[in-house]
C-alpha cells in the first residue's frame, strides 16, 4: 500500500481545517437512453477548487445494479489532475434501473491533522430514467442511505439520508456538505466553505441544496487506529459519502 506525503508548503496552503472529500462524479446522473457513463475519481477540497491530492489506486471500485455487484477495478485509467494522480473509468448501462457506483480508496495520511483518512464514496446513476433501485445499499463500512431519490433533483430540493455504520444508524453523526465549485462562488468567510449538519437520534439528516451542481455529503466517524509513517498509533477517520446532482429550474 502506498502512502503519499505532502510538503509543508502544501499543508500550509490547505490549512488544518480544510475538508477533504473523496469525489466520485459521473458524466451524468441520469441516462435517459442508457449507454456509456464515465466516472471520475479525485480526492480534493470541492468548494475551494483544490488543491488536488494524490490518490493511490483505489482499494475497491465497483457498481451495484439489478442486485448484482460488478468489480470495475480492471477498467480504471490513471487520470492526472493538476499534476497529481486521479482515476477514471467508463462503463455501459445496458439495462433500466439505478446503478450505484462506489469506491473505497487507500488510506490517506494527512500529516496536518495527524490521522489517516478513508472515505467510502458512492453515486447513483439512473439508467433509462427508470426511477427504480436508487435506495439499494452497497454494504460499505460507513454508508449514507438515501431517503430522497438522488436523481432528478432541482436546486432547492431537500436531500435526506441516514448515516449507517456496519448497517446500523449512527445517532447524532456529523455530516459535512460541500459542492463542486466552478469558481463562480466566493465564500464570504471560511464558515461558508463546509456546511455542517448533525443527524438526529436515528442517524437521519436533511439539507436543502441552494444551487445547481454536484453536492457531496460526508458522514465522518472514528474508525480505530493505524500506524503513522513514524511508527505512532494515530486515528483513522472513516467516512461515508454520497454525491447528488441538483439542476436549476431557470431557463438557460
Amino acid at each position: 500500500m502506498r502512502i503519499f506525503l505532502y510538503t509543508a508548503a502544501l499543508v500550509a496552503f490547505c490549512g488544518p481545517a480544510a475538508a477533504h472529500f473523496q469525489q466520485i462524479v459521473p458524466s451524468a446522473d441520469v441516462l435517459p437512453e442508457g449507454g456509456p457513463v464515465t466516472i471520475d475519481l479525485t480526492f480534493t477540497h470541492p468548494v475551494e477548487g483544490g488543491p488536488q491530492m494524490q490518490m493511490a489506486r483505489p482499494a475497491a471500485v465497483g457498481m451495484l445494479a439489478q442486485g448484482r455487484r460488478t468489480d470495475l477495478s480492471a477498467s480504471l485509467v490513471e487520470t492526472p489532475v493538476e499534476g497529481v494522480l486521479g482515476w477514471s473509468l467508463t462503463t455501459d448501462l445496458a439495462e433500466p434501473g439505478a446503478a450505484v457506483f462506489y469506491v473505497t480508496p487507500q488510506p490517506y495520511w494527512e500529516p496536518a491533522e495527524g490521522k489517516f483518512i478513508v472515505h467510502h464514496a458512492k453515486v447513483v446513476v439512473d439508467g433509462y430514467a427508470s426511477g427504480e433501485g436508487w435506495d439499494a445499499m452497497v454494504g460499505l463500512p460507513v454508508e449514507i442511505e438515501p431517503l430522497t431519490r438522488p436523481n432528478g433533483l432541482w436546486a432547492g430540493n431537500l436531500f435526506t439520508g441516514v448515516v449507517r455504520r456496519d448497517g446500523a444508524p449512527v445517532p447524532f453523526a456529523e455530516v459535512e456538505v460541500e459542492f463542486i465549485n466552478d469558481g463562480s462562488v466566493v465564500p464570504p468567510n471560511d464558515d461558508f466553505i463546509t456546511q455542517v449538519v448533525k443527524a438526529d437520534a436515528n442517524g437521519t439528516f436533511s439539507y436543502a441544496m441552494p444551487r445547481a451542481g454536484w453536492w457531496g455529503f460526508a458522514a465522518l466517524t472514528e474508525g480505530g487506529t493505524m500506524t503513522a509513517p513514524d511508527g505512532r498509533a494515530v486515528p483513522l477517520e472513516e467516512g461515508g459519502l454520497i454525491w447528488v446532482k441538483a439542476v436549476s429550474m431557470r431557463a438557460e
